[in-house]
């Protein structure tokens, strides 16, 4: 028996991991369908949704669009991801089933996430290294909400652009990764700045925005940071400063978290986003209005 689950949105594949509210899971026996269920997501972020699934034995994710922390977190639970999918739940998984879906692999940029914690609760085992990727969109993105208004709100496009901070340190570029970066503008895929730029641009038009924390990765949230014995922790003892993890809250639903500090009896995580309180600095390019 396989376990299915797909985003789900009112009978479509929703277009955001990260953000989707609700699953469909389908148990699966020789190829095809036996039962579904509509569960719900319980908590927003991609961490804990992986852990959500992993509960729930699920072994295959097919979904629209996901970024790359979100892929490392499922790819930990040991959870296969067909990213890249669109339209009706249930034609998806049949179409995943006659193996006529193949993984976009990640279809959203890190930019897209201002990634939020769960519960803090001591005592709980610690996961492996958490590496953020960053990738360009290559697949579809599915049928997301609109939450912006603007002429290329709902659209579909693709845009270049480079990433710097206020010294000029360049920490991100889809140039030299020589591929554009595809998403559904005005969905909430980007943090809400790189979202607002594009949503009223030309093809050919180029941007350059400068972005303070709120409409990047928002400020520091100082109940982000949290102070646990080790003793208390197995598998902390292994850890050292500076390096990147995922705890779990008392639901069981890994998130990510950065060790800041250790000491011979406590460890302190901060689970901000690495870019939380960060001025930001974007050229973008639009490429193409699909």
């Amino acid at each position: 028996m396989k376990r299915i689950a797909v985003t789900y949105d009112n009978g479509q594949v929703f277009g955001h991991f990260g953000r989707t509210e609700q699953f469909k899971v389908y148990d699966v026996s020789d190829g095809k369908v036996v039962s579904c269920e509509i569960i719900d997501s319980n908590g927003e972020g991609h961490g804990a949704l992986a852990g959500l699934l992993a509960a729930n034995n699920v072994d295959v994710l097919v979904c629209g669009g996901i970024g790359g922390g979100a892929m490392n977190a499922l790819s930990e639970n040991g959870i296969e991801v067909c990213a890249g999918a669109e339209g009706d739940v249930d034609a998806a998984v049949e179409a995943y089933l006659r193996g006529e879906i193949e993984s976009a692999g990640v279809t959203c940029d890190h930019h897209g996430e201002n990634h939020t914690c769960g519960d803090h609760e001591e005592g709980h085992e610690c996961g492996g290294e958490d590496g953020h990727g960053c990738g360009g969109c290559s697949g579809g993105c599915g049928a997301p909400r609109i939450i912006l208004e603007g002429k290329n709100a709902g659209k579909t496009v693709k845009v270049h652009y480079k990433g710097t901070f206020n010294d000029g340190t360049q920490f991100d570029s889809s140039y030299d990764r020589g591929e554009p970066l595809q998403f559904v503008c005005g969905a909430g895929m980007m943090i809400k700045g790189f979202d607002k730029a594009v949503v009223d641009m030309e093809e050919g038009d180029i941007a350059d925005i400068h972005l303070m924390p709120e409409e990047a990765y928002g400020m520091p949230d100082p109940a982000a940071i949290f102070t646990v014995e080790i003793a208390q922790m197995p598998g902390s003892e292994n850890l050292v400063e500076g390096q990147q993890a995922y705890l779990s809250n008392a639901y069981g639903q890994p998130f990510p978290v950065k060790v800041v500090n250790k000491d011979e009896t406590s460890i302190t995580f901060d689970a901000n986003h690495e870019m939380a309180g960060k001025e930001l600095n974007f050229k973008i390019e639009l490429v193409e209005i699909l």
